[in-house]
């Protein structure tokens, strides 16, 4: 099978590279796109989604069976402070997707967002209505709507929550860059967000699932919209704790704020739980396939010098 993953250098991307490029039967293809960070040794193709001729041409080229879209501005910060930017890239290239998957009848993944919810009412089930909160979450819903509508296309999307794993830089994620706030002890203090639960997912278990998901039998249809996460809820502050701990490392100067967000600020889903029994009832062969946050981090961290 050949696919083609988007947004391949960032981390969610990266896993999804490398896991269809990893598997020993070599059962498949995969070609990665990037805009910021083509090639490296994964040889990744220089693309701009924003030119809808070069990837149309590059799609046609290509003739993948799947295409995983990666790529997206994923900072809800920064998609309020860029409207019409984060709008091009998160709604307007999905919809180009879903068109030329109808065309050319490749399968394609949308990866999408818990924040397409309020956060009021969860566990959230796939068909529940959607109420994002912010503009990041308002183009992520737009865009669903966007390649769901797409008549005759084979399209399914998949939701996700907040992400860590393997990263060029703790930056890359909004739970890895925690580690740097529990390690910088130089006596700044940090207010850290302990009102938001959210339920970090390893991109290496998102990527695991979705070449499980591929591998399924072709007769198998894939359902509209799909649910996959972690099952541990944690707020930051609990986040730094469990760093604090496998580092052995202080964390007074980190401070709890139970309460919502202060006004201006971007606001978020209190609580955004995806619920998992249809993904469960899928039949994917290894089940959702998600392992526990503080034991990853622990071997991780022993495995890259991480002070443990």
């Amino acid at each position: 099978m050949k696919v083609v993953v988007t947004g391949a250098s960032g981390v969610l991307g990266t896993a999804v590279f490398d896991a269809f490029a990893s598997r020993a039967d070599a059962a498949h293809t995969v070609i990665g796109l990037a805009h910021s960070r083509p090639g490296g040794e994964r040889n990744l193709r220089a693309l701009n989604l924003l030119d809808s001729d070069a990837v149309s041409a590059l799609i046609r080229d290509t003739k993948p069976h799947w295409v995983i879209h990666c790529a997206a501005e994923r900072k809800p910060d920064v998609a309020e402070k860029d409207p019409e930017g984060t709008r091009k890239l998160n709604v307007d290239v999905c919809a180009h997707l879903a068109i030329l998957s109808k065309e050319l009848g490749f399968t394609l993944i949308f990866i999408s967002t818990d924040y397409v919810f309020d956060g009021t009412s969860p566990p959230y089930v796939p068909s529940a209505q959607t109420n994002p909160v912010n503009f990041y979450g308002i183009t992520k819903r737009d865009a669903e709507i966007a390649v769901l509508g797409v008549e005759g296309a084979h399209v399914a999307v998949l939701r996700i929550p907040i992400l860590y794993g393997p990263a060029p830089s703790n930056a890359d994620s909004a739970v890895n860059i925690l580690l740097d706030v529990v390690r910088d002890q130089s006596g700044k203090k940090y207010t850290m967000d302990h009102y938001q639960t959210g339920f970090p997912t390893n991109v290496l278990d998102i990527a695991d699932f979705l070449v499980r998901l591929a591998e399924r039998p072709k007769s198998a249809p894939l359902p509209p919209v799909i649910h996959y996460s972690a099952e541990e809820p944690f707020t930051k502050y609990e986040i730094c704790l469990i760093f604090a701990r496998i580092l052995g490392l202080p964390h007074a100067h980190i401070i709890p704020h139970a309460g919502p967000p202060p006004p201006g600020s971007t606001p978020r889903p209190r609580n955004a739980q995806l619920y998992l029994r249809e993904t469960e009832d899928l039949g994917v062969e290894g089940g959702l396939g998600t392992g526990g946050f503080e034991e990853w981090w622990v071997e991780y961290l022993r495995n890259v010098g991480g002070g443990v």
